[in-house]
């Protein structure tokens, strides 16, 4: 089976599936921020040192693979939640495409007429991964959106973050102004650096703690904040800090 091919023209990796034999990655950064970003926008970032500076959360023995990432829920009232990169709803996509280019990734997706295009890379001059989603609606009727990000912290060590349960599950501290998700875990105590995770958009709501996001017994593929439409504004203190916006669009037809 060909799953994708090289444009020579555009100097990209074209893949035209999200079912590829492993997570098909690429590297996003300048000098000193990093992104690994899978075809199915899985991966995490970095600042200097991927061990020691770890921004967000990967499970390198997931099941299934490469689950964590970059994730954006796009659902409409009465029908299933999907993911502009399949990952993790698995919900059928209509179209499909992920381009692989120097210093940046953009996959292109469709479902039941609405069109996604995200484009994830990594500024030259700032330390920062910018994600920029486009939505578009070609149906004869206007849609009404319900789009929620998510991503997952690490606790800055990567090796740490998944050994020291006792210590790691009371150390978590986020703040919320506005439409920014602050991390600041042992900030001004251990560490002089903490990140942050901000949409340009007003939102509806947010959510910082994973277990209030996804729900007792349900995982990445199934939150519970997606399926009721409804952020819960939780505030993590401790156990595992996430960070999710809820932002409510009406996309006019055509």
């Amino acid at each position: 089976m060909r799953y994708g091919y090289f444009d020579d023209k555009n100097k990209e990796y074209i893949i035209n599936t999200p079912a590829t034999p492993l997570p098909w990655i690429n590297y996003l950064g300048n000098k000193d921020f990093f992104g690994l970003i899978s075809n199915t926008l899985g991966g995490y970032s970095f600042y200097r040192d991927a061990r020691l500076q770890r921004l967000t959360r990967f499970r390198y023995n997931n099941v299934p693979a490469d689950t964590g990432g970059r994730y954006y829920y796009l659902k409409e009232k009465n029908k299933p939640a999907w993911n502009p990169g399949y990952l993790p709803c698995k919900t059928p996509l209509d179209k499909y495409t992920c381009r692989h280019g120097l210093g940046y990734t953009i996959i292109e997706s469709e479902k039941e007429d609405l069109i996604s295009k995200l484009t994830c890379f990594v500024p030259l001059d700032d330390n920062c991964e910018v994600h920029r989603l486009d939505l578009s609606n070609r149906s004869d009727e206007p849609k009404t959106i319900q789009l929620f990000s998510f991503i997952e912290w690490c606790l800055w060590d990567a090796v740490d973050d998944s050994q020291n349960f006792q210590r790691n599950l009371n150390i978590a501290e986020v703040e919320v102004e506005d439409t920014t998700i602050y991390h600041k875990t042992e900030y001004r105590e251990r560490r002089n650096h903490y990140a942050f995770f901000g949409v340009n958009r007003p939102i509806a709501g947010f959510d910082t703690d994973r277990n209030e996001f996804l729900g007792q017994f349900r995982g990445f593929d199934d939150p519970i904040a997606v399926e009721q439409g409804a952020s819960t504004n939780s505030i993590a203190h401790g156990w595992y800090p996430i960070g999710s916006h809820q932002i409510d669009l009406t996309l006019a037809a055509g």
